[in-house]
């Protein structure tokens, strides 16, 4: 296999009325098709008494060989999960409120989109014909890396530089060596 594979999964989102007095929708991503190449608009798929569903745009999902580590943490939760990430238009004259930025196998990809606090982030299932292509790119190029301790430094007494005085709580942590 290549060090990095990629494979396009169309993304299907739902739309669901809420009772708020500041947004009328929830936005939020149930569902990935792998082998979706291309939507040039979106197209509703299902509706019911309050929700929507639409297939919004195809992702690529990208494995990379040095991030194996991720990968098996997926799958070794017994479900694994492809993460969606969608963002807010912030083009008003965007004729959709949101759309979709990315798609991932990693969780660690993942936890950096919800440190911005910005964008959804939310796993889905994540199809058997994915997950079997996942685990034979885990399987292919994983490689295990030992735990290694550090070995504790001992502590290196430096002395006052430039004539500074140092405040006495201050020079109590270079006193400390002295005690001894």
């Amino acid at each position: 296999m290549d060090k990095e594979v990629t494979m396009p999964v169309g993304i299907v989102i739902e739309r669901r009325e809420v009772d708020n007095p500041w947004i009328d929708y929830s936005w939020r991503p149930v569902a990935v098709v792998p082998g979706v190449t291309e939507v040039p608009d979106w197209r509703e798929l299902d509706c019911g008494k309050g929700w929507t569903r639409f297939l919004c745009a195809s992702l690529p999902v990208t494995l990379h060989c040095k991030e194996t580590e991720g990968y098996q943490a997926n799958l070794a939760d017994g479900a694994p999960v492809i993460y969606i990430v969608l963002r807010a238009s912030e083009d008003d004259e965007d004729s959709r409120e949101i759309f979709a930025v990315s798609a991932t196998a990693s969780p660690y990809d993942a936890q950096d989109f919800l440190d911005s606090g910005e964008d959804i982030v939310e796993a889905v299932a994540m199809p058997p014909e994915m997950a079997a292509w996942l685990s034979d790119f885990v399987a292919e190029h994983h490689v295990g890396v030992a735990f290694k301790k550090r070995k504790r430094v001992e502590h290196r007494e430096e002395e006052q530089r430039f004539g500074k005085r140092l405040h006495p709580i201050e020079q109590r942590f270079y006193d400390r060596g002295k005690l001894n």
